[in-house]
């Protein structure tokens, strides 16, 4: 077995050194000069930062004041789920229901999420097992209004590190909200729905590095938001094709989730 671990540059010197005197042990017991090994710290897998973490994001968004947003707040919500997501759901905004909680999506659109990514087995997902739910932004918006441009690009960066962090195979956006912070564009979900996007996310508005961070590819599949839904059901049979869709992407990127499924 393999363990993948991260160094900073005094572990691996000290590792270079201890190999170069067995080397010089073994070819003649003379010690040689050493060189300026020059090493660097690592980072973590995809280029984030080896100390970062769903947990170092989560402190930073219950302290952030980047935005008026905090300023009304009861609780700041990051999200959960799982560490691992095939599938990462991004909304819009909390609202009342996780102002009060402090958890994502968990009011009347919420329990329809969650009915919507299971359809009894059908697509079997869920935020206990296989899925990440968050938000563009992590402060309520007053009156449960869209976030402005100003607090989503406040947020965006919370945003990005759970995704570098994450590493979805999908990302779910619900919503023009979420669609347009992620796709970098000012078309709605009506006109995205039904198709899978690929993002380099130094081209999404997401993308804001520091400490030599590297850019990643992320899939997203743009549908209505579930309270979208609830004000008009006549946009359910659309979902439901995205649903659809979704569930016929993963099965394809994974066999143990196609094994998991009832037939549709």
């Amino acid at each position: 077995m393999v363990f993948l671990m991260t160094m900073n540059a005094a572990d691996k010197t000290s590792a270079a050194l201890f190999l170069d005197l067995a080397g010089d042990y073994v070819r003649d017991g003379y010690r040689r000069d050493r060189p300026d090994y020059g090493f660097a710290d690592d980072t973590a897998a995809g280029g984030a930062e080896a100390d970062d973490s769903l947990e170092a994001v989560a402190a930073d968004i219950a302290v952030c004041e980047r935005c008026a947003l905090c300023k009304g707040r009861r609780n700041a919500v990051a999200g959960e789920g799982v560490r691992r997501p095939l599938v990462m759901v991004v909304g819009e905004g909390p609202g009342a229901d996780e102002d009060a909680s402090g958890r994502p999506f968990v009011g009347r659109a919420g329990q329809l999420l969650d009915r919507m990514l299971d359809s009894r087995g059908k697509i079997g997902l869920s935020r206990e097992k296989n899925c990440f739910i968050a938000n563009v932004v992590k402060c309520r918006p007053p009156g449960n209004r869209n976030p402005a441009p100003d607090e989503a690009r406040a947020c965006a960066r919370f945003l990005e590190r759970q995704i570098r962090l994450l590493r979805p195979r999908i990302i779910l956006a619900a919503g023009s909200v979420a669609s347009r912070a992620l796709l970098d564009t000012a078309e709605g979900v009506t006109k995205l729905r039904g198709r899978f996007f690929t993002v380099d996310s130094s081209e999404s508005p997401l993308y804001a590095p520091d400490g030599g961070e590297e850019p990643f590819m992320f899939t997203v599949l743009p549908t209505f938001h579930p309270s979208a839904l609830l004000r008009d059901e006549s946009l359910k049979a659309s979902a439901w094709e995205d649903m659809k869709l979704l569930r016929s992407r993963l099965c394809e990127i994974d066999g143990d989730y196609a094994a998991s499924l009832s037939p549709l």
